[in-house]
């Protein structure tokens, strides 16, 4: 199967630079695949199109401000410190890190993408939150190089780590988000708006959008019908928007992103396959989580069940894929031939869902991130 049987074509106008006022005013591209067929909608009716018994399953990661804007020493080994002014002829330009996932839950080691890549080497020394006459707030270190861009740095220890990232960083939205604010594309409300409502388990570098359109009334509305609600984390991380570099798609290979599946919602999950009743995944991620736990964790229990507990997530799903505990999916519209639409073409069948897209983009609807969403089922 090639990439390029992805593709599709998009106006740039249709990508949504700014979230709307209201996070439920959303269209909603309701996809049915046993008649084969797509409906205009509104996200105000998707409680409506879930059935009484279903369960429904969302991802509560937390976006934290992964984007860091530092300067490098330009030099294995730094001579002078870089709170000392005349070091300071020391350091190059401006770098950008993106911290995409944390080793071993230790806070000071992580693995990052860096820009610009290719100047950056093993034994680098990086600087971050610099101000004239005091000391970095964060120093690094590279210690491992991978391709385009790739990096594992070591932090030096500091009292809380978080709390520095949370003051200096920057939301990690994506590079097809452009601001006229200063070279970052991110601003003071997207801190806000860029995360579900149901948001609790800082982690991730990217939010799981399928979740920004819901609002504490909607789903006030939605368990006021009797319908389930089960919340499992997966950290987003390089391994959902890393693009994709071959042209067979069997020869790419996502990264792991940490995930963990509680007893309570593992249980809910289980009653609901025992009782052939819909599993309903809020975004990719969440399948990709639900469904790694059953194809890999799960394996002593069946196939159609999970476990409770935590792991690494790098199930590639893909059109052909036998999807084990997932029923139906509510996912924003993705990039061409990316990992996410190849994993929407799998659940809602590659014709019927390309389809959908190219009729997405006629009618004008709002892509990506910030954008409206579609309801698979």
């Amino acid at each position: 199967m090639l990439v390029s049987d992805f593709q599709y074509d998009l106006p740039p106008e249709r990508i949504a630079q700014e979230p709307l006022a209201d996070r439920a005013g959303s269209r909603l591209l309701h996809l049915n695949r046993l008649p084969g067929s797509w409906l205009d909608r509104r996200f105000r009716e998707f409680p409506d199109l879930l059935r009484p018994d279903d369960l429904l399953v969302v991802n509560n990661t937390r976006v934290f401000p992964a984007r860091l804007y530092g300067h490098r020493s330009g030099q294995r080994a730094q001579p002078l410190s870089p709170h000392n002014p005349a070091a300071r002829d020391f350091l190059r330009g401006r770098i950008e890190v993106l911290l995409t996932r944390q080793v071993a839950d230790n806070p000071n080691e992580w693995e990052c993408l860096v820009r610009p890549g290719r100047k950056i080497g093993i034994g680098e020394k990086l600087y971050f939150g610099l101000s004239p006459g005091a000391p970095p707030e964060l120093e690094a270190e590279v210690t491992e190089r991978g391709s385009f861009g790739e990096r594992r740095i070591w932090f030096a220890p500091v009292a809380d780590f978080f709390a520095i990232v949370e003051r200096i960083g920057h939301v990690p939205l994506p590079p097809y988000i452009h601001r006229d604010n200063d070279g970052d594309n991110d601003r003071a409300a997207d801190r806000d708006r860029y995360q579900t409502v149901y948001a609790q388990a800082r982690g991730s570098v990217a939010a799981p959008t399928a979740g920004l359109h819901f609002t504490p009334e909607i789903l006030k509305q939605i368990r006021g019908r009797g319908i389930e609600i089960a919340e499992i984390t997966l950290h987003v991380g390089l391994g959902t928007f890393q693009p994709v570099r071959v042209e067979k798609v069997e020869d790419h290979k996502l990264h792991r992103e940490w995930y963990k599946i509680p007893e309570e919602a593992a249980r809910a999950i289980n009653r609901a396959k025992a009782e052939k009743r819909r599993v309903v995944a809020v975004g990719t991620t969440t399948v990709r989580a639900l469904e790694y736990a059953a194809e890999y964790a799960g394996e002593r229990a069946g196939g159609n069940r999970v476990e409770a507990g935590r792991g690494e997530a790098d199930v590639f799903i893909y059109p052909g894929y036998r999807f084990r505990i997932v029923d139906a999916l509510l996912t924003n519209f993705h990039l061409p031939q990316s990992t996410l639409l190849m994993l929407v073409c799998a659940l809602g069948g590659k014709e019927l869902v390309m389809g959908a897209y190219r009729h997405a983009v006629e009618a004008e609807y709002r892509f990506y991130s910030y954008g409206d969403c579609m309801f698979v089922e």
